[in-house]
């Protein structure tokens, strides 16, 4: 018989992230740890983690929830429907329960990158802020070895965003820094496709969810005639079933689409995004959500198996100044899993 507990753990950024909804300082997650009763040393972790904001479960019935089901475990997993509403637990769950199966070592995926052998491309994340300390971050990354920029854009006037992009292109082609941008959904329909003529001048890879989700004919209209590649983002949250998938991405067509699995339900929920997104020619790479290491570990380990040679967004596990020391290590613009350094679990368990 299986049982769970449940230890809530407060990560503080390290420097104030700024998006377009707002400035983060902390987040909460939640981490799931799954025993049988028989051999209570041995556990999977699993982590829920909520983004204040943007997580479609980030609401007052969460918490409630998560202790509800940490008391009735082993009928949620049995009953998967349970759960959708909720998919940083379910999340939580999934991996919870691949890391019991493989002896509670943190190795959901043995790959040569558990090995410390490989590696994954990952690309620098800018924050939200005022011009000059987005040219810092982006002076900071570029020393550090990234080619692969992804800017979040939407908080500063346009026009500065504008400047902002002019100034890196002079100093850097696209042969050097490869820039994905993210609105976050921060423009107008009504405007945006005038705004994506512009910034389409700077040589941009791609533009994540340059207006709000649910706008599904304005946005097939906007990847029908965009200058720039458009991913999915924030309008892939919420649909849970195959059918509705399919719906999405026919209608919408975007270029590309972003898999965050702790917002998407997991890796299976996941999984069928990208059979659905690889049956319509439409590219794909996975994103963290700022999970804690324990997250980011689960991503990193499922996306390797993936073998997607884009870079990936999978740099978030220095944001936080209490984080869960780990295997995990960012150098040269690729992550490590380097199993030599070994996990500290004192702050969850």
């Amino acid at each position: 018989m299986l049982q769970a507990t449940i230890t809530k753990h407060i990560l503080n950024f390290k420097q104030a992230s700024g998006t377009s909804r707002g400035v983060l300082h902390q987040k909460p997650s939640w981490f799931f740890k799954i025993f049988d009763d028989k051999n209570p040393q041995t556990f999977g972790l699993g982590e829920c983690s909520i983004i204040p904001g943007l997580s479609p479960d980030d609401s007052s019935d969460l918490e409630p929830f998560i202790h509800k089901v940490s008391e009735n475990i082993n009928a949620f997993i049995a009953d998967k429907n349970a759960l959708l509403t909720f998919p940083s637990v379910q999340f939580a769950i999934e991996t919870a329960l691949l890391d019991l199966g493989n002896n509670g070592h943190k190795l959901l995926y043995p790959s040569t990158f558990t090995e410390g052998k490989d590696s994954i491309k990952i690309n620098g994340l800018i924050w939200m802020g005022t011009k000059e300390f987005m040219h810092k971050q982006i002076r900071e990354k570029i020393e550090e070895g990234y080619n692969c920029i992804k800017l979040k854009i939407g908080s500063l006037d346009f026009e500065e965003e504008i400047s902002l992009l002019k100034e890196i292109r002079i100093q850097f082609s696209p042969e050097i820094i490869e820039l994905r941008l993210d609105a976050n959904g921060a423009f107008h329909p009504e405007n945006a496709l005038e705004k994506l003529k512009r910034l389409s001048e700077f040589q941009v890879h791609s533009i994540e969810q340059p207006i709000k989700a649910g706008q599904i004919e304005e946005m097939a209209n906007l990847c029908e005639q965009t200058p720039i590649p458009i991913a999915l983002d924030e309008e892939l949250i919420g649909i849970n079933k195959m059918e509705a998938k399919r719906k999405l991405l026919a209608e919408i067509k975007p270029q590309y689409i972003i898999l965050k699995p702790s917002l998407l339900g997991g890796f299976d929920k996941s999984s069928e995004w990208i059979k659905i997104a690889t049956e319509h020619q439409i590219g794909w790479w996975v994103t963290s959500a700022l999970e804690s290491n324990i997250g980011l570990n689960a991503i990193a380990q499922w996306t390797y198996q993936l073998n997607n040679s884009m870079p990936q967004g999978l740099g978030t596990g220095k944001l936080f100044s209490n984080n869960i020391p780990s295997p995990l290590q960012i150098k040269d613009a690729k992550l490590f899993y380097l199993p030599e350094n070994n996990w500290n679990l004192n702050q969850i368990i």
